[in-house]
């Protein structure tokens, strides 16, 4: 999925913090080999038993994600939003995982969201049509 960013800053983590999210980052690039059903399929199990996740706790995911992988820094927004929604997983929660597109010029992106609000993302997420997408288990 494309969308044009720029590397994003990372942060100083714990060392602990820092192994659970190579975790999820390792985990995620598995996971994005699947086709979008399998994939989307595997996600829905995941969530299953998960409490809605906090905006803070998500941020705090996809941040986590971003300071351990050059790939999720930059253009690998499905390997970002897939290892944030599992680092936020591992500590018993689950955002909204979503992806979309637009169609003039056309543009694919993943995100996680909390609340139908967008978390760590650019203004324009908005205006992408949501083709996919993951909510919190009912």
């Amino acid at each position: 999925m494309t969308m044009p960013v720029a590397l994003e800053s990372s942060a100083r983590l714990p060392w602990r913090r820092r192994a659970v999210a190579y975790v999820a980052v390792g985990a995620a690039r598995l996971l994005i080999r699947l086709s979008p059903l399998r994939l989307r399929r595997v996600l829905m199990v995941v969530r299953r038993g998960a409490r809605p996740c906090t905006r803070s706790r998500a941020l705090a995911a996809r941040t986590a994600v971003v300071s351990v992988s050059m790939q999720c820094a930059g253009q690998g927004c499905l390997q970002r939003s897939v290892a944030a929604a599992l680092l936020c997983r591992f500590a018993g929660t689950w955002p909204t995982w979503c992806t979309g597109i637009l169609t003039e010029p056309f543009r694919a992106h993943a995100w996680i969201e909390v609340d139908g609000v967008p978390v760590g993302e650019r203004d324009e997420v908005a205006l992408f049509h949501k083709t996919m997408v993951v909510p919190v288990a009912p």
